[in-house]
């Protein structure tokens, strides 16, 4: 193993020392490998990586056998696996002074110091602080680099923290008393000297730490770098910056800029500057963003994948800001983290991986599915991506309970890819819909319960924190939101008793959301996570209580005149016949599975869209116009210069070619990455019913079909 990167190795050998007629060895190729060994040990003995962080007991043997012979693990898939915990303020800074770090009342190094064991268990290796206004910055805690040198963790910063600085806190409020007066504007045009020993002492007491340094320049807090007026100028103080923050690393722990790990992150308006020729050093590790909602923005082109410091990947699995937030429930699903992340990992962004857990609770299940993929890629199969499930149900709850847990686990994130807890009130649905939407959550619920009478009673927290707590708070959020609108529509129809039923439902879920936080907060494992789960993060409208309609709304009834078109739904992968160049990943999407291209190619059939990988369906119209409407994954071209485009023919008509291709936080993006799809329709006029063939073509990578409905004439 020697030279291998985080490898270890466990192995059975005879007589090891005097007297000692056998062993059970661990040993690892760096200390970090051997942590892991241990971990690895231990998780294989049946302790959980979520033992202390979501109160998994661990399983009890009579007796434990190891397998003779030497096995080696590593080295890791990903070289930095990194944890970012974010948008602390109404769950982990608020449990952590309120429990483990009262001495300083804030999230410090008790709560610091459980994370770092987390990480070990989970094989993560890098840290990003937290570092909200509500929270001390990590270095102003002395002990916190301390514990980091202890559990040869990797420090590093956000994309808008650069240089290992948190500027919330250490700009804004501590800079007078770290260097005896006021700092001035965060402005590199105006106010260079005073950025550049900030940075720099900061560099200086990180000497002894292993560090990833964030390069570049945003403002004081997820903005925009001040002191420009264009992009242009922009890239060239970027470029200036960067070169200064290099000279500063090889001043100060003195060795070359390009022996020391570096980020560059170009995310939200950085990354216009970026594509407009930014030169960065070739060491430099190159960190792209999802667009917040799980799908990558862009990724390597082929020039940027020779890079000597490669590529990576910063993923939300929680998430502030636009088009709303996600900061409850952990809804993503892991299939799609897997489809993106491989996409990244074929494009050679496979150095630096972090993931933005939030406050860790409740994004247990997306983490480890997160970090297990990390750390070795091909560990899930794509194909059946979902059914990671079964094997986290065992190691968690046990061999009985593991094909219940992964179809649970399978239809959680289905419903919520088409509409996240967060997102529900936002998303537009037919009355159809929403009672579907209700029905099968309620079946969901059920099997929940059923199956928590078969789980030991040593686990009765655990399976609440991880597997209850969030299926009835969806379920119930799901009745709030939906119940209030079908209440209208029903009293509009003149139907007094669904519109009251509804109503009821809708109150009843708002009164459920409360009763099971509270009991998340003051009965789960007695009391242990009081304070961590608030219902409404930020106290946004949407998580109150919804206004339904009552009897005054009941309009006299009336039979609704019937003006939809017979429709059929056909999911993706029920096609006729297809291009062995697609294949159908499941648990993906918002009808259970998709069809893409896969392995992930980077050929495009801009020229002839007949010879692009197709799919063909055999679908029954009706005489006259019907109306076939495609659901895409709202996903982006694998390259900022590449399209995002497919073709259509309908019964051998000339394939008719549309491109779906959008830039993030503008025009539809919102609205289609809150319900889950892209939606493009076609027309077709036929001259009488039968069935005719549909064609499919993929004409750039990255697109990925979920499903087709085809709306006859009105009958």
């Amino acid at each position: 193993m020697k030279g291998k990167w985080e490898t270890f190795g466990i192995a059975v050998i005879d007589k090891p020392f005097n007297g000692v007629p056998q062993a059970l060895a661990i040993y690892g190729s760096d200390p970090r490998g051997t942590a892991y060994g241990l971990m690895e040990l231990s998780r294989r003995m049946g302790v959980s990586p979520w033992q202390w962080w979501a109160d998994v007991a661990p399983r009890k043997h009579a007796t434990v056998c190891v397998t003779r012979g030497a096995a080696v693990v590593g080295p890791p898939s990903v070289k930095y696996r990194g944890l970012f915990i974010n948008d602390e303020d109404w769950g982990l800074q608020p449990w952590a002074a309120k429990h483990l770090d009262k001495d300083v009342n804030d999230l410090g190094p008790s709560t610091y110091e459980q994370v770092m064991k987390l990480m070990l268990r989970l094989k993560a290796n890098l840290l990003w602080p937290a570092m909200h206004p509500c929270t001390k910055a990590f270095w102003y805690y002395k002990k916190n680099p301390e514990l980091a040198r202890r559990y040869d963790i990797v420090l590093g910063s956000s994309h808008c923290e650069q240089m290992l600085r948190n500027n919330v806190d250490e700009w804004v409020h501590n800079f007078p008393f770290e260097f005896g007066r006021l700092p001035g504007p965060y402005d590199w045009k105006n106010n260079r000297a005073t950025v550049e020993m900030y940075w720099d002492k900061r560099v200086r007491e990180s000497k002894d730490n292993d560090a990833i340094y964030t390069l570049g320049m945003r403002g004081i807090h997820d903005s925009g770098m001040p002191g420009y007026n264009t992009d242009e100028e922009r890239r060239d103080a970027l470029e200036e910056i960067i070169s200064e923050q290099r000279k500063m690393i090889e001043r100060d722990l003195g060795r070359p800029a390009a022996d020391v790990p570096q980020i560059f992150c170009p995310y939200k308006e950085a990354l216009k500057p970026y594509r407009l020729g930014m030169r960065l050093p070739d060491d430099v590790t190159l960190v792209w963003a999802d667009d917040n909602h799980g799908y990558m923005r862009q990724l390597s082109t082929p020039e940027e994948q020779r890079r000597k410091g490669g590529g990576g990947v910063y993923y939300h699995l929680s998430y502030w800001g636009v088009p709303q937030d996600y900061l409850w429930l952990g809804s993503t699903q892991p299939a799609l983290i897997a489809y993106e992340l491989s996409k990244a990992y074929a494009m050679n962004c496979k150095d630096v991986w972090v993931f933005n857990v939030g406050d860790i609770k409740p994004i247990e299940y997306e983490a480890q599915f997160a970090f297990d993929f990390a750390w070795d890629v091909n560990s899930v199969d794509l194909a059946d991506a979902d059914l990671y499930g079964r094997r986290w149900g065992a190691e968690t709850f046990g061999e009985d309970a593991a094909d219940a847990i992964c179809v649970i686990k399978r239809e959680y994130y289905n419903l919520a890819s088409a509409g996240k807890p967060e997102h529900v009130a936002f998303v537009r649905y037919s009355k159809d819909e929403m009672e579907e939407r209700i029905g099968r959550y309620a079946a969901l619920e059920r099997t929940v319960d059923s199956l928590q009478a078969h789980i030991a009673q040593d686990l009765q927290d655990a399976y609440y924190e991880l597997i209850a707590y969030p299926v009835k708070a969806a379920r119930a959020m799901n009745e709030k939101v939906l119940g209030s609108r079908l209440s209208y529509i029903y009293a509009s129809l003149g139907d007094n008793e669904s519109t009251m039923r509804y109503a009821e439902m809708s109150l009843r879920g708002y009164e459920r959301i409360r009763s099971l936080t509270e009991k998340y907060n003051k009965e789960t494992a007695g009391g242990k996570w009081d304070g961590m789960m608030d219902y409404a993060p930020r106290g946004l409208r949407h998580f109150y209580d919804f206004k339904t309609a009552g009897e005054a709304d009941v309009a006299a009834r009336q039979t609704a005149e019937d003006a939809t078109r017979d429709s059929i739904v056909i999911a993706a992968d029920k096609y006729a016949k297809a291009d062995k160049r697609l294949k159908t990943l499941r648990g993906l999407g918002t009808a259970g599975a998709v069809i893409t291209v896969w392995p992930t190619s980077t050929k495009s059939y801009g020229a002839d869209a007949a010879q692009a990988p197709y799919a063909e369906y055999k679908i029954k119209v009706s005489k006259g116009e019907n109306i076939i409407r495609l659901k895409f994954m709202p996903t982006f071209p694998l390259f900022h210069t590449s399209d995002l485009r497919y073709a259509i023919s309908v019964d051998g008509t000339e394939p008719q070619v549309t491109s779906i291709k959008r830039e993030a936080e503008t025009g539809e993006w919102g609205d289609t990455v809150m319900q889950g799809y892209i939606e493009r329709s076609a027309a077709f006029t036929s001259d009488g019913d039968k069935t005719v063939a549909v064609r499919i073509y993929f004409i750039d990578p990255s697109l990925a079909l979920s499903s087709l409905t085809v709306a006859g004439s009105r009958r």
